[in-house]
């Protein structure tokens, strides 16, 4: 996971060598502030509309379809599980051809981008098709065994508006794959992004502070005590990071110096946020008093994330600078209203599905291109289930 925010005056996400310095142009103020900009917006709109997404997503399931729920136990993994990847792909990158391997990650990404493309546009594609459309239902079953050891491996239904919406996300599919264009890179992991503030759902407050706060180390070391993540996110020609070029009105579309920040620090800031909203609504007071206090405080925090890179010409754990502030300032809040106790006591889960028992496991592959693109990220296992009536509703 790349959670470091690279500095584009220093040659796309690396600290600045004699070879940069001499071969790049000297950066613009317009063109930097353009991109630092760039990289907040887009930041913010996956937070935002995930969160507002992730309530519906987990008002609208029934108890076999509810979104994946991270447990106090999986949060205090989560740290040592993505130091572990991040140092395999380092490793990987040293000893094999980097092109191969980015090959191999281009076509892995390919596809599961989109999954994630198609589920993040389907929603407002919805809009535009007419009442008299011709939606027929499919459905993709793929068994293992025969008679009463059949097994069901892959049961995948799918109607018309999904085939659309499949179709219009493999054409930045098949651009991003020919092209690398930071355009289409940036369109899946906008999708990434969105997709996991919406189906990744903390089970309390006190599960996300044990995962930010675990991140939060994991963060500075790997950026300030080794160039692992540096060197991986540089190395990794897949769309786990956000980049805008600060070259964009010297070079246009064709641009080639870029500004980066990583999905994570998008998504495990966002997950919390949107656990925040969930929160709000369970107060039944009307007021969004959470969410707003701790969007604002991500953008406390990026902003001054961007800032001290600024000043500092060097890549920032930006994870350093959010997990306080987004901690910090509901948390503050809280003690004013008198609701520390209520919110350290919030279960997300218990809320909005009281009798049903929190998932200890992957879901299988079953319901739209959402499901499956969630799947395929977190390898199948599981019981079998079924997709909602309203295939598209999602």
């Amino acid at each position: 996971m790349d959670s470091a925010l690279s500095d584009p005056h220093n040659g796309s996400a690396e600290a600045s060598s004699p070879t940069n310095v001499s071969t790049r142009p000297p950066s613009t103020p317009e063109g930097i502030a353009l991109a630092y900009g760039s990289l907040l917006l887009m930041a913010l709109l996956p937070i935002f509309f995930g969160a507002l997404r992730s309530v519906r997503c987990a008002r609208g399931k029934s108890s076999s379809d509810m979104p994946e729920t991270i447990t106090s136990r999986d949060a205090a993994r989560f740290p040592i599980i993505a130091s572990c990847t991040l140092l395999g792909l380092y490793l990987f990158f040293k000893i094999f051809s980097q092109e191969y391997i980015n090959l191999l990650l281009s076509m892995y990404f390919f596809v599961l981008g989109i999954l994630a493309l198609s589920h993040t546009i389907s929603p407002f594609m919805n809009k535009f098709f007419p009442a008299n459309f011709p939606n027929r239902q499919y459905q993709l079953l793929f068994t293992q065994g025969s008679g009463e050891n059949k097994e069901e491996i892959i049961n995948y239904e799918f109607d018309t508006k999904d085939l659309v919406c499949l179709g219009l996300s493999s054409v930045v599919g098949v651009w991003y794959l020919l092209r690398k264009h930071w355009i289409a890179n940036n369109l899946f992991g906008l999708a990434f992004s969105l997709n996991g503030v919406e189906l990744l759902h903390l089970n309390n407050v006190s599960t996300g502070c044990i995962l930010l706060g675990g991140l939060f180390i994991y963060d500075i070391f790997w950026v300030f005590g080794t160039n692992v993540m540096v060197t991986v996110a540089k190395s990794f020609e897949a769309p786990i990071k956000l980049v805008f070029p600060q070259d964009l009105l010297e070079k246009g579309l064709e641009a080639d110096n870029f500004a980066m920040l990583g999905l994570g620090d998008i998504v495990i800031p966002g997950i919390f946020i949107a656990l925040l909203l969930r929160f709000d609504i369970s107060l039944k007071k009307n007021t969004h008093t959470y969410f707003y206090t701790s969007f604002a405080a991500y953008i406390f925090g990026l902003g001054l994330t961007i800032f001290i890179m600024h000043i500092f010409k060097h890549a920032q754990p930006a994870l350093l600078y959010l997990v306080p502030a987004c901690i910090g300032f509901p948390v503050l809040v809280a003690l004013a209203k008198g609701e520390v106790a209520e919110m350290f006591s919030y279960e997300s889960s218990a809320v909005i599905l009281p009798h049903t028992p929190r998932l200890t496991h992957f879901p299988t592959v079953s319901g739209s291109p959402a499901s499956l693109a969630d799947s395929m990220q977190q390898k199948l296992a599981g019981p079998r289930r079924r997709r909602p009536q309203n295939p598209s509703a999602m």
